[in-house]
């Protein structure tokens, strides 16, 4: 899998494009900067996006060639963000830290999902957000981008039983149209959630 996404991201063109997530966008604009926390960040749209908000960006992907684009694009946007590399099994969270944390198309079997999801909890500050876009399992329908696997798409009811220490801000499924460099075009079924950690 690694391979794959080596080749993805070796393309000259930004996979996902090189602005942030709408979603991930229209919900860390309302939030105060702090520190935020991108898993599988992938090319870095959304990191650069939030490190010009003010935010301090931690950020990994276990994709050596996504890395490398994600700090081109913050040294072209007058940027930092701390970039490592690693994978979601073995990526060490420290515990009450963080101010955000965004999960943005981060697509985890179930068996990885749910630990991972609950480590992140973990690792939000009192007031802190978990702020979620991903393919619902309706997404099988469509052909707007995601993984085929139905066992990496998600339902609201998982989400909730996995952040259920949160406070449900918002938790919706629905059809939008994606627009996101050249493998997220056209309707797609998502799931959107934020939760809040309590104070």
């Amino acid at each position: 899998m690694k391979d794959f996404w080596n080749q993805r991201y070796s393309e000259p063109e930004y996979a996902y494009g090189t602005e942030p997530n709408a979603f991930f966008k229209s919900i860390l604009d309302t939030l105060p900067p702090g520190r935020l926390l991108l898993p599988a960040e992938g090319q870095g749209r959304n990191g650069v996006y939030a490190a010009t908000r003010g935010w301090q960006v931690d950020a990994f992907d276990y994709s050596e060639v996504a890395r490398e684009k994600a700090l081109a694009l913050a040294r072209e946007r007058g940027v930092s963000i701390h970039y490592d590399l690693a994978e979601v099994e073995s990526f060490s969270v420290p515990p009450r830290t963080y101010d955000a944390i965004g999960l943005i198309y981060v697509h985890l079997p179930p068996e990885v999902r749910t630990a991972f999801h609950r480590r992140l909890v973990e690792g939000l500050q009192p007031g802190g957000k978990i702020i979620l876009e991903c393919f619902s399992k309706e997404q099988l329908r469509f052909n707007s981008g995601g993984p085929r696997d139905p066992r990496l798409l998600y339902r609201l009811d998982d989400l909730r039983e996995d952040f259920q220490e949160l406070q449900e801000e918002l938790a919706v499924q629905e059809i939008v149209e994606l627009s996101e460099g050249p493998y997220h075009r056209g309707k797609a079924s998502v799931v959107r959630f934020v939760g809040c950690k309590s104070a």
